[in-house]
């Protein structure tokens, strides 16, 4: 008798200290990342998580594992603070990796783009523009022709979440796959290459959402005519490749020879100057019909139209009088 209550006074004080290893909070103050690989056993994330501080005993990670089951989950884990060991079972349980968020506007090129990748710590800037360039097999099926210069014009502009080891070309095909997402929903399957690029100049020359079809339209009487798009967008584009942009354009821009120069060339340039959001693509898809051929900005960022050069000199003198002012 006296055995038995030995040994369950042992067993006592057994389950109180795995239940303190266990349930107590335990782990590190400061930000602290545990990357666990793909086919990682139970044994070496517990080992990992106990090196790193993260929990008191591989041991009482075992408990859990046979009470609690599960499939844990590969991916890289971030803590900061003290946690009980069943909480830190569960994000592994249930994947909940860390992430960072990366940003990209409406608007933006692969320049931004890649700018932006690097300032989010996701690498460096050059090495994204040149993955920007190599992998064109990611919109093969949207492009004819020739091989597109880079993925210009299909990096969907979003707010994405991605590993801190995330690769350039994982990045530019989640951007890929939601382009593709979003223009099936918008029911884009003819003519993708001429939209985009259309939806390019639209979303770089008009801010206004109610706008865009509008000048949507002015381009499309345009190309009918024969009479050159002069954008300044394409321009500033054609002066980025040639890595010659100085802030601001000069006669010599508008001169350039680059096909991308809407004042020298007409028709649409070869390939998209900016990515679009929903907006101009609808735009390009649906412009409005119009007899306007022209159209400037006003002193407040709205866009005035014209249907003769005539009064299109007036609405760009009477905006560079507001200019003044």
């Amino acid at each position: 008798m006296k055995f038995l209550g030995t040994l369950l006074l042992l067993l006592l004080i057994v389950a109180a200290v795995a239940a303190g290893v266990i349930y107590l909070p335990y782990g590190p103050t400061t930000e602290t990342f545990v990357d666990i690989a793909p086919g990682t056993s139970t044994e070496s994330i517990a080992a990992q998580l106990e090196r790193s501080g993260v929990i008191r005993s591989r041991y009482g990670f075992y408990l859990l594992r046979l009470t609690k089951g599960g499939r844990l989950q590969a991916g890289e884990y971030r803590f900061d603070r003290k946690l009980p060991m069943p909480d830190v079972y569960q994000h592994i349980l249930h994947g909940d990796i860390y992430t960072r968020p990366l940003t990209i506007p409406e608007g933006f090129n692969i320049f931004d783009i890649a700018q932006a990748v690097q300032d989010a710590g996701f690498g460096s800037r050059d090495a994204f523009l040149a993955a920007e360039r190599q992998h064109t097999e990611l919109i093969a099926a949207w492009t004819d022709g020739p091989t597109p210069a880079s993925l210009e014009g299909y990096l969907f502009p979003d707010t994405y979440q991605f590993s801190r080891h995330a690769t350039p070309l994982q990045i530019l095909s989640a951007m890929v796959r939601r382009f593709h997402q979003e223009t099936a929903q918008l029911g884009l399957i003819h003519d993708v290459s001429h939209t985009v690029i259309m939806a390019s100049l639209i979303e770089k020359e008009v801010s206004q959402d109610a706008e865009r079809p509008l000048v949507a339209g002015v381009f499309v009487n345009r190309l009918a005519k024969g009479i050159p798009l002069a954008t300044d967008p394409t321009v500033i584009y054609a002066a980025l490749l040639d890595n010659r942009w100085r802030g601001t354009i000069y006669a010599s821009d508008l001169q350039s020879p680059s096909p991308y120069n809407t004042y020298k060339h007409a028709g649409l340039p070869p390939g998209p100057i900016a990515n679009p959001g929903i907006a101009a693509l609808r735009a390009a898809m649906r412009p409005t019909r119009t007899d306007y051929l022209y159209f400037v900005s006003d002193a407040a960022g709205h866009t005035r139209f014209s249907a003769t050069l005539q009064e299109h000199a007036q609405q760009v003198q009477s905006y560079r009088q507001a200019q003044k002012h």
